[in-house]
């Protein structure tokens, strides 16, 4: 109601469902686990406009509309027109992004009055826009398949991620980093486990075992020697008497 918008159907039902989100898991090195992963929904207390007030506490202190670069023209072949900081767009922040730029909802027609279309962008640190997704839906779907790994969303830039997110990327979501060698090699990626060779029938000849006897040999001809001495002195006895 204070900027006369309504909220996108999908992010008024994920509101519905939950007051924001957030995410976070650790890896462990050295036996100290260490943060890495951040997936962050602001919350609607948080949901914060960009663009209408100073930057500055100072009176004359110029605003993020007064900033924009107004020789970057929107809209050239299949790229989507550019939000503006000023009046005619709205912009929201929906995740800070750990400092590395701020992921916006956007209604990008404003005036005269506010269009229902909203669109998901990024902007950078340097102020510049980079489209993600027309949905909200679409967006969350990024988050989750990303990990929320740190700068995923500069994957979406012409500049990419830094090296050491590269580093992270390459471990836990190679596909997602590697998508030109994807493309060239279509079975870079494929399992080449051949199931017939691991699964294969050895034919092994059963091996008979004999069961072992009772009393070894030995133990057996000096228990029959035995029986016939005591035999032999028996009958001797017998015949004395």
């Amino acid at each position: 109601q204070k900027n006369s918008c309504v909220l996108p159907e999908d992010l008024k039902n994920f509101y519905l469902m939950t007051d924001g989100f957030q995410m976070t898991w650790s890896v462990k090195t050295d036996d100290t686990p260490m943060p890495l992963g951040s997936m962050v929904i602001n919350s609607i207390s948080k949901l914060c406009r960009l663009g209408g007030s100073s930057i500055y506490t100072l009176p004359s202190a110029p605003t993020l509309a007064d900033l924009e670069d107004d020789t970057d023209e929107e809209g050239n072949g299949d790229k989507p027109e550019k939000p503006h900081f000023d009046s005619r767009s709205l912009i929201f922040e929906l995740d800070p992004c750990n400092g590395n730029g701020k992921v916006c909802l956007v209604y990008k027609h404003a005036e005269p009055v506010v269009s229902p279309d909203t669109e998901i962008w990024f902007l950078d640190r340097a102020l510049y826009w980079h489209f993600l997704t027309k949905t909200f839906t679409a967006y969350y779907r990024l988050l989750i398949t990303h990990l929320g790994l740190p700068q995923w969303q500069y994957a979406f830039t012409s500049y990419g991620v830094s090296p050491q997110a590269k580093q992270w990327f390459n471990m836990y979501k190679p596909i997602t980093i590697n998508t030109a060698l994807l493309s060239e090699e279509a079975d870079s990626f494929v399992n080449k486990l051949d199931p017939n060779k691991v699964f294969k029938n050895k034919n092994k000849t059963p091996v008979l075992k004999k069961k072992p006897s009772s009393q070894p040999p030995g133990s057996q001809k000096s228990h029959t020697s035995m029986t016939s001495a005591k035999t032999s002195s028996l009958a001797g006895n017998s015949s004395r008497k």
